[in-house]
């Protein structure tokens, strides 16, 4: 007999509908999958057999095949576990299939019949809802990020025999429901706070100017200087993530199993802050199976990369497809898979190998070919597509013990949430969210400035040599300054701030 389950896997961060066919026919005891399974999916027929059997139904003594459809696409995974069972529980007459039919089922099976978490949930109950479903049913481990889905029923279950009695109507199961605005009515809340840091208040300045346009931002100073601390502060002055980020983000975490057991959404903007020996792979994403890398983890929040200099310079280029394009695509030769990368750039880095080159109070010991060779390693195109380089000198004494508090986070985030609601006014008839996101055609429109101003940058691109990327990214963070003050056009002030934060350019740290 013939029985049908409807089951979803993910590409990339997107889930589509696979169809689990399982057909039992007279024969010699048989077990083939077909439909392109890949290893962990072959291996399913140990585990759905042993949970058959152990909760307490007799497994068939004939000739089974399952088929996943579409058969032209590899599947991979172990949520086709329990739509499995259920196919072969269908076509053996113990459950309906005509009740099977109405969900959308995934999910893992134990030895014992126990039903375990799988990657994607989130994705996957998108998908039943787009494709017209009612219900879903789910691992009880995923009910709250399948939850977050309106519109749609989600039924956690924990075992198998619990499942088939539903269907046999011997009991019922509880829907899962979330309540989104109670998630976002609470104010997060972070341990590291910028009045905790005394001084730097020029390096402060170009953060929340940072923060206000999504710009990317490199720190250049001694070691000491309060590089890292000031980075670990960035994620508290930042606008409060929307639901539609939240959802996105949270997709990139389930699908690479990272979304802790009980979380619905990830209600902060992700700070990732990988280690100087990553690899490309690591970073950008990739392997056998592509998954996110951290450009994708820190999608909708910030990238920080410290000793920018110690990360092999290979594994920095490949950051500049998607800082320009806010994507990754990663080809194989069976499929591409795509994930978004929308991230702020942090980075830090000492101005030499000894850490004390222009420090008035050290003598830097590296001679001028190791200073050369230690500033190469970060290319001009990459440092072009850094909007902000800002010099963070050692702190003096009397700002380490001064008494006088500094601005609060909280204070600045109202700054910088009230520049993005600029922002998001500015470019509510198109797809990008905050200055940094200026394409060429909206720098004409939204930066026009005066004769003034295009006189002062004729002369600094004339002294300095700036590339045409460099200009764009002045004008952009002259932009973000004009926010902050709520200027509606860029004035010379604004522009003469978003000059000092080239420093790079001006061919000296």
């Amino acid at each position: 007999m013939l029985a049908k389950v409807l089951s979803s896997a993910v590409i990339g961060i997107d889930a589509y509908l696979v169809e689990v066919e399982v057909d039992i026919s007279m024969g010699l005891p048989y077990f083939t999958t077909v439909g392109l399974p890949e290893t962990a999916v072959k291996e399913s027929k140990e585990r759905v057999r042993s949970a058959i059997n152990n909760s307490g139904y007799l497994f068939p003594d004939d000739r089974i095949t399952v088929n996943l459809a579409p058969a032209s696409i590899k599947k991979e995974g172990t949520g086709f576990d329990l739509p499995i069972a259920l196919g072969i529980l269908c076509a053996s007459r113990i459950i309906s299939q005509e009740i099977v039919s109405k969900y959308l089922i995934m999910g893992e099976l134990s030895l014992d019949g126990r039903i375990k978490p799988v990657k994607g949930s989130l994705s996957m109950a998108l998908a039943a809802k787009h494709a017209g479903y009612s219900g879903i049913i789910v691992p009880h481990d995923n009910r709250r990020e399948a939850a977050v889905v309106e519109g749609i029923t989600v039924l956690p279950v924990k075992t198998l025999s619990q499942l088939i009695d539903f269907f046999r109507g011997f009991t019922q199961i509880e829907p899962e429901k979330t309540d989104i605005s109670a998630i976002f009515d609470t104010i997060p809340q972070y341990e590291a706070d910028f009045s905790e840091v005394m001084g730097q208040e020029h390096v402060k300045r170009a953060l929340e100017v940072a923060a206000a346009g999504g710009h990317n931002l490199i720190m250049i100073g001694p070691p000491g200087s309060g590089k890292t601390m000031l980075a670990k502060r960035i994620p508290s002055i930042l606008p409060p993530i929307t639901f539609e980020e939240a959802v996105e983000t949270t997709k990139i975490f389930s699908v690479s199993g990272m979304l802790e057991k009980e979380q619905s959404l990830i209600t902060r903007r992700p700070f990732r802050s990988p280690h100087h020996t990553i690899s490309d792979a690591g970073l950008i994403g990739g392997g056998h199976i592509p998954r996110p890398g951290e450009v994708s983890l820190a999608h909708n929040g910030v990238l920080f990369l410290d000793e920018l200099s110690e990360f092999k310079k290979h594994v920095l280029e490949v950051m500049r497809q998607p800082l320009e394009d806010m994507k990754v695509t990663i080809s194989r030769a069976a499929s591409a898979v795509t994930y978004p990368s929308s991230f702020m750039l942090i980075a830090a880095m000492n101005p030499c190998p000894c850490g004390y080159y222009s420090d008035p109070k050290h003598e830097c010991t590296c001679a001028p070919r190791q200073i050369s060779r230690y500033r190469s390693k970060i290319s001009g195109p990459l440092t072009d597509r850094i909007d902000i380089h800002v010099e963070v000198p050692a702190v003096p004494y009397k700002d380490l013990v001064g008494k006088v508090g500094s601005e609060s986070s909280e204070k600045i985030r109202r700054r910088v949430s009230a520049a993005r609601k600029i922002q998001q006014e500015r470019f509510q008839k198109t797809k990008i969210y905050c200055n940094a996101q200026m394409s060429s055609r909206h720098i004409k429109t939204f930066c026009a400035i005066d004769n003034i101003g295009q006189r002062l940058l004729e002369t600094v691109i004339d002294k300095l040599g700036l590339s045409a990327r460099a200009y764009n990214r002045i004008l952009k963070i002259s932009r973000t300054v004009a926010d902050l003050e709520g200027a509606a056009d860029i004035q010379t002030s604004h522009l003469s701030e978003a000059i000092q934060y080239r420093s790079l350019d001006r061919g000296k740290l």
